[in-house]
């Protein structure tokens, strides 16, 4: 049994303290606003995040953050815009020697970095690994079969993380490209907003089918830039986060861009998502990254025109229909 604590309440930070509960570990949720956190140990239910999913009795909630520091391995799932600023309270209090995984799929947009590069500068003595694949909170939570992939340049790092998280619906694979399984988490919700544009636009599963596949061949060309390996991107965090993501009912970014092909600007769709959608809060610095790693991402820059610009969707698949024809 471990000792592991979860820092973030929303619907993935409470399915995986879910999935470690039913593995038998001591596990901890941390939330610092004092009058939340006794809500939720009160009541065990985020209604707004997790619908009808009960947080069992056995995890601990507390504002105290001396307590939840307590902790053999602590995974961090927040939105990328929350990250630097709860982060640094929580680094301080960290033993030396801590596994410190990130489950969040963004940016740090303030210095175009990952999450994982901002955590390994941010807290040198942690060992720094992260989650990443197809893994819907909703499903998770209700221990539907889900696979994800634990990232570290430490292979003792990731197995740990492997073995306290895997059973018997939930299995986690290893991998040492950090960059690529990070990445392919993040740079998918770009080419869902643009995948959730199609079918709001009333076009078929061709357009969504080539959308994801050109999309695929944008996130490979900046991942390697990156210094990710190719072949991680035909894995778990790559083709198989990008397929959920851009065809399911759960995914906020497929919302983001269905409610965008009706007409509605960026505030109101996260208005009417009410929870992050980072593909609206990270294209701007993705296609940030593309300019200065030289990649040709197309559909990452007329996504942004939409987003920043005020773009019409139709215009954007006209656009990308009558592109230079070229070599796949």
């Amino acid at each position: 049994m471990k000792k592991i604590t979860m820092i973030g309440f929303g619907s993935w930070g409470i399915a995986m303290a879910c999935v470690l509960a039913k593995n038998g570990h001591n596990v901890t949720m941390w939330e610092p606003n004092e009058k939340l956190a006794a809500m939720l140990d009160k009541e065990r239910v985020n209604e707004r995040s997790l619908p009808g999913i009960v947080i069992p009795s056995s995890i601990c909630i507390t504002a105290d953050v001396d307590l939840a520091c307590q902790s053999d391995v602590v995974i961090m799932a927040l939105s990328s815009k929350q990250v630097t600023d709860v982060m640094p309270i929580i680094v301080p209090k960290l033993r030396d020697g801590v596994i410190l995984a990130s489950a969040s799929k963004g940016l740090i947009e303030s210095r175009q970095m990952r999450i994982t590069e901002y955590l390994a500068e941010l807290a040198p003595n942690c060992k720094i690994a992260c989650f990443s694949g197809p893994s819907h909170a909703e499903e998770v939570s209700r221990n539907m079969p889900t696979a994800v992939t634990a990232a570290s340049i430490c292979e003792q790092t990731a197995q740990k993380l492997q073995d306290v998280f895997s059973n018997e619906n939930f299995r986690v694979y290893t991998s040492n490209d950090i960059v690529g399984v990070e990445l392919g988490g993040v740079l998918k919700n770009v080419i869902a907003l643009a995948a959730g544009m199609s079918d709001g636009l009333g076009y078929g599963d061709n357009t969504k089918a080539a959308m994801m596949t050109r999309g695929m061949a944008e996130i490979a060309r900046l991942g390697v830039a990156m210094g990710a390996n190719i072949y991680t991107f035909a894995g778990l965090s790559g083709i198989g986060d990008l397929i959920v993501t851009c065809t399911s009912r759960h995914s906020r970014n497929w919302r983001g861009g269905n409610l965008l092909a009706q007409g509605k600007d960026v505030s109101t769709v996260l208005a009417e998502v009410n929870m992050a959608v980072e593909g609206i809060n990270t294209a701007k610095t993705v296609l940030a990254l593309a300019e200065k790693y030289n990649v040709k991402m197309p559909i990452v820059e007329e996504i942004n025109k939409v987003l920043y610009e005020g773009k019409d969707p139709k215009t954007v698949v006209k656009d990308l229909m009558n592109r230079d024809l070229i070599a796949e």
